[in-house]
């Protein structure tokens, strides 16, 4: 991902790409329909459920000492080889250590979330090695060259005549559009790629510690192929990944699942408990799994961003938010986008380098609505917001490297002085339409609202919209 891109070029070339805003609002639009109606027709209490997965995210979090502890005794016990890793180069390095000792040139991988968050794939290429993608939304992103739209979903600002036409040039394949047809194509190019395969790569959903286990959920049947073909296995675990129990785990995924798909479950469940046993006919002989860091212990230290590690990584937040469904995934030029990118990516990579995309956000809140391990999305990007501009107390990693904009500065503290005042507010609003005039006049001359009037049309105040908003109910000035 080249974050060095000017952003503005970027979030242009995304909003004129007509065709890829027409594959995205269409299938953001069959995303959010099929979770609404799976939740009504089969769930009680949505809400509980929600609930209690906050409540099991946040238990593990708050002893996750002891649950990383118990799950490696549990997973050694259990025949797996476990791995520590602070970044994600210790994490690239394991891997390729484990590739040369068994000589192994190629290596097949199921979705991995956590493998693009550390580069695997460019850092083995530059090593002489390859990283072979099998999930069919990431072997479309492979043969394009590109990075994921999308943390669930790959390639879903492609259609199917558009990945028809890559099968086509790529793979010199039969020019195809039918989905069963497009399957098919990519289903006989990896059956290839299996029958050679050696060493298999996965991610984690979930590691269990009571059981020394992990739950890998997909779709495709590719993931099981990596971890029961491969003769050699690694898994790729995010610390903040594991929870105590099955029932714990369970309850995640049953809110995954609708958040992410809308489905009421995965096609496949994988839940790997170690290496073939000696009675055991399939599986593979080797198992090792990587915990790694890469700045989560700084996140869930931070008492303003810790509640971004109940993340489950749904994407349900990214389907419902009207900024993404615009540019797409691209447009944040980060490895995970939308919402939950926005709170993220400044935290695991810094704010110096990411904090330009808290812009794309409306407020809307409709991510902490959807979120269904109720991280309130929208609260965190306001106060990396503040942090941005200097006014945090806490702020994530980078701060130190940020430059800032003294006008966006001055900005910020003189709103936050009227809203937080109910003379100043009254005062404000009461003259908002003066105010506003001139903005409208001249504010393109302006520092700050110059940029901000480029892609944003401002209201035109009535002189009575203090009176209007005095009588709305449940509006009480302070």
């Amino acid at each position: 991902m080249n974050i060095n891109q000017n952003k503005e070029n970027v979030v242009n070339e995304r909003l004129n790409d007509t065709q890829m805003r027409e594959n995205l609002n269409s299938a953001m639009h069959t995303l959010q329909t099929n979770r609404a109606n799976l939740i009504e027709k089969r769930f009680i209490d949505w809400q509980g459920l929600r609930q209690k997965g906050k409540n099991v995210k946040n238990y593990a979090l708050s002893t996750l000492d002891e649950r990383l502890l118990e799950f490696e005794k549990n997973a050694i016990k259990n025949g797996f080889i476990v791995h520590w890793a602070s970044s994600g180069d210790e994490v690239c390095e394991i891997i390729y250590k484990l590739m040369i000792e068994k000589n192994i040139k190629k290596i097949l991988k199921g979705k991995s979330m956590a493998s693009e968050e550390i580069g695997l794939n460019h850092y083995l290429k530059e090593k002489g090695l390859i990283a072979t993608e099998t999930d069919l939304g990431e072997v479309i992103i492979q043969l394009l060259n590109e990075h994921p739209v999308h943390i669930v979903v790959p390639a879903i600002h492609k259609n199917r005549y558009e990945i028809g036409e890559i099968f086509h040039e790529k793979l010199n394949a039969p020019l195809e559009s039918e989905p069963e047809k497009l399957n098919k194509i990519a289903r006989d190019y990896l059956r290839e790629e299996f029958k050679v395969l050696q060493l298999g790569l996965g991610g984690v959903n979930w590691g269990i510690s009571k059981e020394g286990a992990i739950w890998m959920l997909e779709n495709e049947g590719n993931g099981r192929m990596c971890t029961t073909v491969a003769y050699i296995t690694i898994n790729v675990c995010g610390i903040e990944k594991i929870v105590e129990t099955f029932e714990d785990a369970a309850t995640c995924d049953t809110l995954l699942v609708p958040s992410a798909t809308g489905q009421f479950i995965t096609n496949y469940n994988n839940i790997i408990t170690g290496p073939r046993k000696k009675d055991e006919l399939d599986g593979p002989k080797e198992c090792h799994i990587i915990l790694f860091d890469n700045h989560r212990t700084n996140m869930l230290t931070n008492d303003d961003y810790y509640e971004a590690l109940r993340c489950i990584r749904c994407g349900a937040c990214m389907n419902f938010c009207p900024v993404y469904d615009k540019i797409g995934g691209h447009g944040y030029r980060a490895v995970y986008p939308g919402p939950i990118g926005e709170v993220i990516s400044p935290n695991l990579f810094g704010i110096d380098r990411y904090g330009e995309n808290l812009t794309l956000c409306s407020l809307c809140e409709r991510c902490s609505e959807v979120c269904p391990v109720k991280i309130p999305l929208a609260d965190l990007i306001r106060k990396l917001r503040r942090d941005k501009v200097g006014d945090g107390d806490n702020p994530p990693i980078g701060f130190e490297n940020m430059h800032f904009d003294k006008y966006e500065k001055f900005a910020m503290k003189g709103f936050k002085n009227a809203a937080t005042s109910g003379f100043k507010f009254r005062t404000a609003i009461k003259s908002a339409a003066i105010f506003n005039s001139i903005i409208q006049k001249n504010g393109k001359k302006l520092p700050v609202i110059k940029n901000w009037l480029k892609f944003k049309d401002l209201w035109e105040f009535n002189y009575d919209l203090n009176k209007a908003i005095k009588n709305e109910e449940g509006v009480i000035y302070e």
